[in-house]
């Protein structure tokens, strides 16, 4: 079977930029903000992007690239079949996200007809409670998923090019109209300090409990650990610059985030609602109850849940690509066949998460702070430790060059990007496995 590619640069482009800008910005970066800091965990999280994030990006982009299969027989095609495991290891991070993110993106279903109705105005925690989780949770989580499993069926041109390409413009396009529209807000200039003026003194007390946050985020709304830059820039060609290319996601992705929080903390500061709360209905929560007392906040409840939607639906659809990426170059089975398939694996995965949040937490902390750094580090070892020169060569392919930065990325590579993710590694294993309130323990 020939293997598909992007019809166009642009196509590429838009699909991983899509992957970034999903829920990760939109939902995860203003509440893992909020719960860590405000302006010191943006701070750590704009060096991790630029520091780990970058060099990381250009590594996986490597790999797929290099090889044009998916990201495990990525690395049997390397000539390296023992590393296999890590590609495995990236496919399974990626199935494991998913697994709640899609119960996520049910619960965004529900707001955008709760907010055409006004049914959280009245009570916002109530209404999240009764909507995250059981048998409603279960249902919105089984339709996100028909959604997104049907746009992954039509395949890379036809499916994820297509629909990417009208979703990421709009996403980036609204977000700017609401960004504007909340600066008019009360109270704009405390939300603006709190989220952009970090407090230094705070920012160093409080270093080893922020930054594996800020570094799992910055994986997390880049793609990275999860196989999703490896599988994409398996359908590159070889005339694309890479360090271009990883150049604009990486900007355009913080810019999103970045609006993101020029969106959500100017309506809990209107609202007097305070940002510093913890977990993921944080902001489901806080944001509904600011729109409840906002003029039209019916219209605008509709817009910033819909935006959200189409992120979560761009992100989703790059994370289930990847699996059925594989599927499809190893078996004979056909590609709305596998997909129907990995929808249904994924369904019974998440089912724990959409009938308690409390799963759906733990399934996020294990993400966070084992599995994408752990995936992230036994990639980049291998491209920095193993493929060495020959990644550096793969990089230099349609860039006209780069003799200078070639050498600079891959001892970066080598020696800040994975003593960064080691010390970050290390900081997780302390939340997970230490103290009696170790998080690695399930909420049985």
């Amino acid at each position: 079977m020939e293997r598909e590619t992007w019809a166009t640069r642009i196509g590429f482009l838009v699909a991983a930029i899509g992957s970034a800008v999903g829920l990760g910005n939109l939902w995860q970066f203003p509440f893992k903000t909020a719960s860590n800091g405000g302006a010191a965990f943006v701070v750590f999280y704009l060096v991790a992007v630029t520091v780990v994030g970058f060099p990381a990006l250009l590594a996986e982009f490597v790999i797929g690239r290099r090889t044009h299969v998916n990201a495990i027989d990525a690395f049997a095609e390397l000539g390296h079949r023992n590393w296999r495991v890590v590609g495995g290891l990236a496919v399974a991070t990626g199935f494991w996200i998913l697994s709640y993110y899609d119960v996520v993106g049910g619960w965004v279903l529900r707001y955008i007809l709760g907010s055409a109705t006004g049914a959280y105005f009245d009570a916002p925690g109530e209404y999240f409670g009764a909507v995250s989780a059981g048998p409603e949770a279960v249902l919105a989580q089984a339709l996100f998923l028909v959604v997104a499993v049907g746009i992954v069926a039509f395949g890379i041109e036809n499916g994820i090019e297509r629909a990417t390409k009208v979703m990421v413009p709009s996403i980036a396009v609204i977000m700017v109209v609401l960004a504007v529209w909340a600066a008019t807000l009360p109270g704009v200039g405390d939300a603006y300090a709190y989220f952009l003026s970090p407090d230094f003194g705070t920012m160093l007390d409080n270093a080893g409990s922020v930054i594996p946050f800020a570094v799992g985020q910055a994986f997390f709304t880049l793609s990275l650990g999860m196989a999703i830059m490896v599988t994409y820039s398996s359908y590159v060609g070889e005339d694309d610059s890479l360090p271009v290319d990883g150049g604009v996601i990486v900007v355009t992705n913080t810019l999103v985030g970045i609006l993101a929080g020029l969106v959500v903390f100017p309506i809990l500061f209107a609202n007097d609602i305070s940002p510093d709360t913890s977990g993921p209905s944080a902001l489901f929560v806080a944001v509904a109850s600011g729109f409840a007392d906002l003029p039209l906040g019916r219209v605008l409840g509709v817009v910033f849940f819909g935006v959200v939607l189409v992120a979560a639906l761009s992100s989703a659809i790059s994370l289930m690509e990847v699996v059925v990426a594989y599927a499809v170059d190893n078996t004979s089975y056909s590609r709305p066949t596998l997909a129907g398939a990995t929808g249904l694996g994924l369904f019974a995965l998440g089912l724990p998460s959409a009938w308690d949040t409390a799963w759906l937490t733990w399934f996020d902390t294990i993400a966070y702070q084992l599995f994408l750094p752990l995936s992230v580090l036994a990639s980049v070892v291998f491209v920095g430790w193993v493929l060495g020169e020959e990644a550096v060569a793969e990089l230099r392919q349609g860039t006209g060059g780069l003799d200078t930065l070639g050498p600079v990325w891959l001892w970066t590579l080598r020696l800040v990007v994975v003593l960064g993710v080691l010390g970050t590694l290390g900081l997780g294993f302390q939340t997970l496995f230490l103290g009696s309130d170790a998080a690695i323990v399930p909420p049985l």
